[in-house]
């Protein structure tokens, strides 16, 4: 009999306890989702229904469902149910009999049921404990530190930690069968553990596969053999190998290797293709088909280069030999209702970050592993993965059967994982070793110390090492290698870098450093107007407001918006104008760090700034807000990581322009610069080449415009402005643009740049050009009702300029004809909001 399962999702019932009446349920999904379903719960999202939904989670629920075992299946030598998704404290009873316990939502459970099934109807309930109250009382009984915006405990259950609540994210620790569940049939045998290596070695890549097995009965003579037939298929879906052996009854794996010759690489996004070769593996008896697995590999080298140096150690991605800059951001969960997940959903905000020239995401330690799409995804698009396990911000108390559950965890998320292209590198944990190292709300002791380093730099180094052992394991992140020795050193590992933010340090602080790897620095902004008016009444939007403020979870972040506001800009006239401002200046704080690492490659390898995406609809650090739409900060991104950028580093009135090469090619091109007043006129330009050599950074010319805006020309510097720009000679193109200001923003006189637009349609996007009368900053497009990613935005434009900007039709959230586009349309700059 051929391995069959049968399905268990769809339909269900759910109830809460203790009396609840039974409702229809949706599987997989979650407690929320049911009884919003149901009209029982009110958006948790919409202004202050947080609290009420936080207290649906201190109740237990139950789901029940009945299904249909044919008898024929019965037969089968194990029958397992494979739960891959429950959320977090779930006992599992079928057909009456109590079967098992779950206690980690990060686990596939597989629990055999061969002899509680039997012919035609059966029933499975699985009874969820409320998380809040577990952790509240285990809590009480063993406290442990854990961060301040979170339900109290979090740390004692092994369940996504934000969930509980985070300084972006709401309390609402949702449950429920969130991933997918049924039985498995199986008969003679099984596939079991089955991992792939690479050797790479003069031109060709030998492709090993240990495929592990597990017999369920023992042989017969009379029997046909159990057989594994493994294939091995190129990109574009050739035959290169293929084989099929007897499997031995007294052994439980087999090895098999192919060389496979002219391979074709993966590279990361902007340094190559990402081409999948496949591999199939399939046990068969008598031509039936027992189990099968299938693999997308992609073929290259990766590896954490940590050398040292005359700056201190490297901390450097390398791939295929080529050191890469990392650039990305930090991705957290996409949203705090699991049952909204979707591939459409990830599949966009994996397409938006290509589209900003990322080549690195890292899944942040506080949130869930995500689902397998995720990282096909990544592999197909070309993200490198900085891989968290599941810990953040906390301590934890490593009870022997905690220790246990966790090495499972980690276990089963390695062997799932380590066959990705797009895996470079798994991580302990977010801040924990920074945290008992140095911060203050921390209490450290001995043990605490001690049992960190059992449970990072032993535990899960160990699985990693056994398990994975071509990829580096980083015991936390920041470290510099681990055993609390100076975590977060501006000299080696990687560093979090906050003194910008929550130090209120200025934007040019960024320029102190040179960090060798930054993998968390940011700067809250608020959402667009659109999305405020998602979650608030209009007595709401007032970003002091009680609704706003429960929109916001960092404390007094809003201050330190106004605080930073106040530093560059005029006051904005409106609220919507306050919304957009404060996205302004998140991304010139980025840019300030990220154009100055980029101009340091070599010494600098990494900015992953903080943080991507939202979990739901609030004022944050991310990038794209929840839903979909591009802050400033993104639009940025994709000007400041593309691959060949020009950057200024001013100081006083004197300006030095870089050009950085993150290809794997040279580049030639001219760098052209002008000094101009507000309305256009020239007061000085020039020209220089740029020669710059494969992955490489320098400076083109140093400007002085002392003369000119200086001494009793100092007023000029409040009407005058550098333009640059990088262009290929034999096209014309503009490869990198940008604008430089010699006097704070709030006090450089703009006048009215009275922005004109005209559209014209072609078969796959809109064209927008938008025209200025004088010199006008952070241009910005909307379209008042639908929702829309332009090929530019937030961008500067000089007077008498005319910038033709691209409106895909396939990104537009709706249909729109020409002339509705038109009436929706709107541009705004700097000079209509203050």
């Amino acid at each position: 009999m051929p391995m069959i399962t049968l399905d268990l999702n769809g339909v269900w019932q759910m109830r809460r306890l203790p009396d609840g009446q039974w409702l229809q349920a949706q599987v997989p999904g979650s407690i929320y989702a049911d009884l919003l379903g149901s009209g029982l719960m009110d958006d948790p999202f919409y202004r202050d229904n947080e609290d009420a939904a936080l207290s649906l989670s201190g109740f237990d629920y139950e789901y029940r469902r009945s299904f249909t075992v044919a008898p024929e299946l019965l037969d089968a030598q194990r029958i397992a149910l494979v739960c891959r998704g429950l959320d977090t404290i779930a006992d599992v009873e079928i057909n009456g009999s109590w079967l098992a316990r779950a206690e980690n939502m990060h686990r596939t459970y597989e629990f055999d049921v061969t002899p509680l099934l039997h012919p035609g109807d059966n029933e499975i309930l699985i009874r969820f404990t409320s998380p809040v109250r577990f952790a509240r009382e285990e809590q009480q009984r063993r406290p442990l530190w854990g961060v301040g915006q979170a339900v109290t405990g979090f740390s004692h259950l092994r369940k996504g930690h934000s969930m509980f609540g985070w300084d972006w994210g709401p309390q609402l620790p949702d449950m429920g069968i969130w991933r997918s569940i049924g039985l498995e049939f199986y008969q003679e045998a099984r596939l079991e553990d089955i991992r792939w290596e690479q050797k790479h070695d003069q031109g060709a890549v030998t492709l090993s596969g240990r495929i592990g097995y597990q017999w369920l009965a023992e042989e017969q003579a009379d029997s046909p053999p159990v057989s594994v037939q493994v294939q091995i298929l190129a990109p574009d879906g050739s035959l290169l190998y293929e084989e099929c052996r007897t499997l031995p009854p007294s052994e439980n794996c087999v090895s098999v290797a192919a060389t496979i010759t002219e391979p074709l690489l993966w590279w990361p996004n902007g340094y190559g293709g990402q081409p999948l070769y496949s591999a199939r593996v399939l046990l068969l008896r008598d031509g039936a088909v027992l189990d099968g697995r299938s693999f997308s590999l992609g073929l290259r080298t990766v590896e954490l280069r940590r050398e040292k140096d005359g700056w201190g150690e490297s901390f450097c991605f390398r791939v295929n030999g080529v050191d890469i800059f990392a650039q990305g951001a930090n991705y957290i969960p996409e949203d705090n209702l699991l049952s909204r997940y979707s591939y459409e959903r990830t599949e966009q905000l994996i397409k938006d970050c290509i589209a900003a020239n990322f080549n690195c995401i890292r899944v942040w330690g506080g949130g869930i592993y995500p689902d397998e799409y995720f990282y096909d995804l990544c592999d197909r698009c070309g993200l490198l993965v900085w891989q968290d396990f599941m810990f953040a911000c906390a301590v934890y108390d490593l009870r022997d059967d905690f220790a246990e559950n966790i090495r499972q965890e980690a276990i089963g998320q390695v062997k799932r994982l380590r066959h990705r292209a797009c895996l470079a590198l798994w991580c302990g944990n977010n801040e924990i070793e920074q945290a008992l190292d140095s911060w203050s709300s921390v209490i450290q002791t001995p043990t605490q110390k001690a049992e960190y380093l059992k449970q990072f730099e032993i535990l899960l180094a160990d699985v990693v090492r056994s398990l994975d052992p071509e990829r580096t394991y980083w015991p936390s992140s920041p470290s510099s290698g681990g055993g609390f020795d100076a975590p977060n050193d501006e000299n080696r590992g990687d560093v979090h870098y906050w003194e910008v933010w929550h130090g209120l340090k200025p934007f040019e602080a960024y320029r102190k450093y040179h960090f060798r790897f930054c993998s968390e620095f940011g700067f809250q902004s608020f959402p667009s107007p659109k999305t405020v008016r998602s979650f608030t009444l209009p007595e709401d939007r007032n970003i002091f407001s009680r609704i706003m403020e429960k929109h916001q979870k960092n404390g007094a972040a809003n201050g330190k918006i106004m605080f930073y506001l106040a530093e560059h800009f005029k006051y904005p006239r409106s609220t919507d104008a306050l919304l957009l401002v404060s996205q302004v200046l998140q991304a010139e704080a980025i840019r300030y760090g990220v154009e100055h690492w980029r101009r340091h490659r070599g010494r600098c390898m990494g900015s992953i700034y903080w943080q991507l995406n939202d979990c739901w609809p609030v004022a944050s650090w991310s990038s794209i807000d929840y839903y979909g739409r591009w802050k400033a900060l993104h639009y940025s991104a994709r000007r400041f990581y593309a691959p060949v950028l020009l950057s200024a580093c001013e100081d006083g009135l004197r300006a030095d322009l870089y050009v950085t090469n993150e290809t794997r090619g040279p580049f030639a091109g001219t760098v052209v610069w002008r000094l101009l007043d507000r309305d256009g006129q020239v007061l000085r330009k020039g020209e220089a080449q740029a020669a710059m050599a494969p992955l490489s950074a320098g400076c083109i010319c140093k400007l002085d415009f002392s003369g000119e805006l200086g001494g009793e020309q100092a007023e000029l510097a409040r009407r005058a402005y550098l333009e640059y720009s990088l262009i290929l000679p034999e096209t014309g193109e503009t490869r990198s643009r940008g604008t430089l200001l010699f006097s704070k923003a709030k006090h450089f006189e703009f006048a009215d740049p009275a922005l004109q637009l005209s559209v014209e349609e072609t078969a796959e996007a809109y064209e927008i050009a938008v025209k200025a009368r004088s010199f006008a900053k952070y241009v910005t497009l909307d379209l008042t009702e639908a929702d829309g990613v332009f090929s530019d935005n937030f961008f500067d434009l000089s007077a008498g300029e005319s910038r033709i900007i691209e409106l895909p039709k396939e990104r537009l959230s709706r249909p729109l004809a020409l002339e509705e586009l038109r009436q929706q349309l709107q541009a705004q700059s700097l000079y209509d909001w203050s």
